[in-house]
């Protein structure tokens, strides 16, 4: 079974502005932060409908 990695609450903004602010692609920002693009995909998606 795999451990569910915990991300900081700082992280995950810094991760979504990449791709936002920083015209990074997503899969290019999850190699580089080493998370799934699913998981940032997610996070993008989510923080959208909090706005």
């Amino acid at each position: 079974m795999t451990k569910r990695k915990i991300y900081s609450k700082e992280f995950k903004p810094d991760a979504i502005a990449l791709v936002r602010d920083q015209n990074y692609s997503i899969s290019e920002s999850a190699r580089n932060l080493e998370v799934s693009a699913q998981i940032l995909s997610r996070w993008i998606k989510e923080a959208k409908m909090m706005m």
